[in-house]
Formats: C-alpha cells, sequence, structure tokens
C-alpha cells in the first residue's frame, strides 16, 4: 500500500477492513456494548534500539505502570489498557510502516510515543489525526499536528526560567551553544538565542555533530577554551551527551564554565561519571529525587513491579506514565476516545503526575520545572519553578 493511499484512510475504513461493513455508530446496541468491553489498545513507540536505546527499559516500565495504575482505577471508560509496544529506534520510515499496521490490524484506539522529532514527524503524517497521539519527552515546540498532544518540556520552559538563574551563577553572559545535528537542538537554539538577547548577553560560539559520531569533541573544547564563554549549553543526546562532558573535565575547564544540558537525565549523568559532572546542571519537568507523595508511590509501584531489575526512571520515561493519567482524565470528560471528541474536551484538564499537576493548554502542558545541579552521578533541586507554560498556541 502506498503512504497516499494509507493517509487517505479513515476510521470508517479501517473497521470495514476488519469485516464490519458498518461504521461503529450504527452496529446494533448489543454489538456496542460488547465492543465497550474489549481493550482499549495503545501502541507504544519506545527506543528499543539506536542512540536512545537506555531510555528503552525505563519507558516500558513507566508505560507498564501507567497502565496499571488505570486499570486499577477501572480503566479509560471501563475498559482494560491494553499496551502494544514498537520500536522507535528505527528509522523513521520504518516506524511509519509499524505505525500503519498498528493502525490497520491492529485497530489501536491511541498512540503514545517517547522518541526523537524526526519518528514523530514521520507518526504524525501517518495517523493524520485518526485517533489521539500522545507524545511525551522534552521537544522543541511549534509542531501542532492534527490531534496530537505534547506533554515534554520546551525551549521556553527549559531556558526562559533557568538563564537568569545560571547567569546568575556563572558571572556572566556569554554562552557557547553545541548540539547534535538534527531539529530538536536547532530549534532549541533559535529560542535559545532569543532568550540570550532579552537577557543582554552574546552568543560566542555554535557547532552541531551528527548523531553518535565517533569523536570526543576534542576540537570543540578547544575553541571553547579560546571563547572563555560562562555557560556552554549543550543540546547533546545519550552517547553524544557522555563524551562530550568527559572531555570537558578532561581538558580542566569543569571548575571555571558552567554547563547547562537541556537533555540530561539520570541514565545519562551516571555515563557522565562523578569525575566530570562538577558545575554541570539540568533544567527538566522531572528528576526521579523530586520529593513529592505522587513520585514516591510511582516509584515504589515500579519497585514492587520489577524488584531489583527496575529501571532508573527520568524525565524522557516518565512522561508515558503522565500520558496515561492524562488520558483518563480527558477521556472522561469527553466520555469517548474519539480523536475529535478527545481533542475538543481536553484543553483546561488537569492531571496528576509524579512531578506536580499539569493542565493542558493548547494541546501543550503547562507544568512545574526544576533545575538540578549535579553532584557526582546524582541531582539536587536547586530550583523549583512552577507552573510554567509553553508559549504555545495549537488550537
Amino acid at each position: 500500500m502506498s503512504a497516499d493511499m494509507t493517509r487517505n484512510w479513515n476510521r470508517r475504513d479501517i473497521l470495514r477492513t476488519a469485516g464490519f461493513g458498518l461504521a461503529a455508530a450504527s452496529l446494533p446496541a448489543t454489538f456496542r456494548q460488547s465492543r465497550a468491553a474489549e481493550p482499549l489498545k495503545v501502541a507504544v513507540f519506545v527506543p528499543d534500539s539506536g542512540p536512545a536505546a537506555l531510555f528503552g527499559p525505563a519507558c516500558h516500565a513507566a508505560a507498564s505502570i501507567g497502565a496499571d495504575a488505570v486499570n486499577a482505577a477501572g480503566g479509560i471508560l471501563g475498559r482494560k489498557a491494553e499496551i502494544v509496544f514498537a520500536d522507535a529506534g528505527v528509522p523513521p520510515a520504518e516506524a511509519a510502516k509499524t505505525a500503519t499496521r498498528l493502525l490497520l490490524s491492529q485497530q489501536v484506539d491511541m498512540v503514545f510515543g517517547s522518541h526523537d522529532s524526526a519518528v514523530r514527524q514521520a507518526l504524525e503524517a501517518t495517523i493524520k489525526g485518526k485517533v489521539p497521539y500522545i507524545y511525551t519527552p522534552v521537544y522543541e515546540g511549534g509542531d501542532c499536528a492534527s490531534h496530537t498532544f505534547y506533554l515534554g518540556e520546551t525551549p521556553e520552559q527549559q531556558i526562559a526560567p533557568s538563564l537568569p538563574k545560571l547567569v546568575d551563577i556563572a558571572g556572566g553572559k556569554t554562552v557557547y551553544l553545541i548540539g547534535n545535528d538534527y531539529v530538536w537542538p536547532h530549534v532549541t537554539n533559535k529560542r535559545a538565542k532569543e532568550m540570550v538577547a532579552k537577557l543582554g548577553g552574546k552568543i560566542v560560539g555554535e557547532e552541531y555533530y551528527p548523531l553518535g559520531a565517533p569523536n570526543k569533541f576534542e576540537s570543540s573544547i578547544q575553541k571553547i577554551k579560546s571563547a572563555k564563554p560562562a555557560i556552554v549549553l549543550q543540546t547533546l543526546v545519550g552517547g553524544d551527551n557522555v563524551n562530550f562532558n568527559r572531555t570537558f573535565a578532561d581538558f580542566g575547564l569543569a571548575k571555571d564554565i558552567l554547563r547547562m544540558s537541556c537533555l540530561l537525565e539520570e541514565n545519562t549523568l551516571a555515563g557522565i561519571g562523578k569525575d566530570a559532572s562538577a558545575n554541570l546542571y539540568s533544567c527538566l519537568g522531572y528528576f526521579s529525587v523530586i520529593d513529592t507523595p505522587e513520585n514516591k508511590a510511582f516509584l515504589a509501584a515500579q519497585k514492587k513491579k520489577y524488584g531489583d531489575k527496575a529501571p532508573v526512571q527520568n524525565a524522557i520515561s516518565k512522561g508515558l506514565y503522565d500520558a496515561f493519567s492524562m488520558s483518563n482524565k480527558v477521556a472522561g470528560k469527553a466520555k469517548s476516545v474519539d480523536a475529535g471528541k478527545f481533542t475538543a474536551a481536553a484543553e483546561g484538564v488537569r492531571f496528576d503526575t509524579p512531578s506536580g499537576e499539569m493542565t493542558i493548554h493548547h494541546r501543550h502542558t503547562t507544568k512545574n520545572m526544576y533545575l538540578a545541579r549535579c553532584e557526582g552521578t546524582a541531582f539536587k533541586i536547586v530550583e523549583t519553578f512552577k507552573e510554567v507554560p509553553t508559549q504555545q498556541t495549537c488550537s
């Protein structure tokens, strides 16, 4: 089947393909009742392979615990949430083919995803608003695809509140930008430049590297040493983040130059190690050290389910738990998971998460943000920014 043919399918087509031959609304009441008792299938795309595979185990766990939580409370609209996992670490075109299969053969009711922006864009083009799609990790903002929701942090949530604090700590406003060469770092840094300018600061360097490039960033660190910025703002991912920060420390720059990473969570910090984490900060919507009853319950549920094999939860994975909480609340208000009804009901809905209550605005989430300093291989929360908006305007 061609991509163009796939895009033209809708829910009525999917039902016809399954052999029903009638739109759901015209089915006999007895059948509709039995359908309501069937599991609510949720396709969950997680990085089981590729550069972000280190997040895979925690993503699986967070989604499973989220499904367990809504099912223990009676399910979504009385239907048990059933997860169908799919690998999001593959090339975008392959992920899109998987989404087509899940929509047609599995008849999934919703799609959740924690993965990079290139895969998100491919899934949006495939799903085409047929079902609600909830994208959960840190992302660059500016996307308003049909019936798609964005639970992750935007640059306006990460950098706008934290930058003035970092300037005070660093004692300067000169900033060097370094990131991977794809959409999230480029757009995040575009926003960062605007925010630095508003503070009267100056960008003194900007570089991008391919994901997973086999290097240790020595040339960039030599440039940083010469530029002498007060702050290095990083949009590096996974192993690249690890390699850069280790080499940065090896060159002896850590004690003099503050670093802020926009994608530094527990797994990556463990890779960087205690000897390379001095003067390193992160600003995210979740850290596992957050001291709230909701987070303690979340981590306890994981411990009970997985025991000593429980993965380390982080901002990238925890969002999949949030997706189940959010979906349950919105579906209850809409009395449906139909994409149009779900979206119409979502604005202003508040839902609980391990990192605090979130509110849906313009298909994004207003949430608490946390600035954390690295202390060895642990995070210490140094500032909490309450209910930070995304500045997004999706209708």
